[in-house]
């Protein structure tokens, strides 16, 4: 016997009925992924990450940029899970994985060519002239390992000066006051410093590739905000065709949260070569990934100079697929 076709219609509504629950029940289970927190400090490298928001690219919803003062409470916020990544320079990533973190690195941001300098008083012309002296040094990886290679290169060692531990943005006015004699630093404070009568004893471009400035994730960041990640490569590589584009006015933008002119922006940032996404993939990827090779040879001299206090697995930390996975 035929069913009525009232019943027919009933099953099939509730068929229907029943399949919509499901998918809806299955969309509940699936929640959204939380904003990805990335640390930085005051610093020009990061600045194309702000530039990316101003310019509509990073969705505060997805990505959330949060500023520290200083190199060491981004260092800090991500060992207290304040935030799931930063940018951060590799010797300090370096620390981070020796302390048992698993600090991923996404992408290369810059590498220094001049925007890392040892500066003394006006009358020094060389580091011997740092001699005895006060040098302020930030309390972070980077700041001893730059003081440590300008000494090494010199003929120095580190009992040569009296290392006064104190934060980038501490340094100008301690300067100023004559607590000090001389400081390890970078733009904007490299800046500040100039102003205030310092000349430059040292500067990266004497360790070339030794400074390397990265975007790192937690693991977790990787398996589970997939989304926020590729909108931050995708949010600053557009950063940068904008910045090839029009120099000037980016470099206003930029620097007005640096404090700085659009002119003395460009000028310090031809301190930093920013590689390009095909340069990232060849530094992050592949059997033989160029960040692991220059790495090595990094860790070697911070072991050497007791900046590290054990070897980590560089290829272990490297994590290229998000990178490899954005389209061109």
């Amino acid at each position: 016997m035929m069913a009525h076709p009232r019943a027919v219609a009933r099953r099939a509504f509730l068929a229907i009925f029943l399949a919509l629950s499901a998918f809806a029940l299955a969309a509940c289970d699936r929640q959204p992924e939380p904003p990805l927190r990335i640390g930085t400090n005051v610093w020009i490298g990061s600045e194309p990450l702000y530039l990316a928001r101003e310019l509509g690219k990073l969705d505060p919803a997805v990505v959330q940029l949060v500023e520290y003062p200083s190199a060491s409470e981004v260092l800090r916020a991500f060992r207290n899970q304040a935030i799931d990544g930063m940018v951060i320079s590799l010797d300090e990533l370096f620390g981070l994985a020796a302390d048992g973190f698993q600090p991923r690195i996404v992408l290369v941001v810059d590498v220094s060519h001049g925007a890392d300098v040892v500066v003394g008083r006006g009358d020094m012309k060389t580091m011997q002239d740092l001699k005895g002296r006060r040098v302020a040094v930030e309390s972070s990886a980077l700041g001893a390992f730059v003081l440590a290679r300008a000494l090494a290169l010199n003929g120095m060692s580190a009992g040569d000066v009296e290392v006064v531990h104190m934060e980038s943005n501490e340094q100008p006015g301690a300067f100023e006051k004559g607590e000090v004699d001389g400081a390890v630093t970078f733009d904007p404070f490299r800046q500040q410093l100039l102003k205030a009568g310092a000349t430059i004893l040292f500067d990266s471009r004497s360790i070339p590739g030794e400074i390397v400035d990265l975007i790192a994730v937690r693991p977790s960041a990787i398996e589970k905000q997939p989304n926020a990640i590729r909108t931050v490569l995708r949010g600053w590589f557009d950063a940068i065709a904008y910045l090839e584009r029009e120099p000037k006015e980016a470099a206003r933008r930029m620097g007005i949260r640096q404090q700085t002119s659009g002119e003395q922006f460009l000028a310090a940032l031809s301190g930093l070569h920013i590689p390009s996404r095909e340069e990232n993939l060849k530094m992050l990827a592949g059997p033989d990934p160029a960040l692991a090779v220059s790495g090595e040879r990094l860790m070697a001299l911070m072991i050497d100079a007791k900046l590290l206090r054990s070897a980590v697995s560089i290829p272990a930390l490297l994590a290229p697929a998000p990178l490899s996975e954005l389209e061109r």
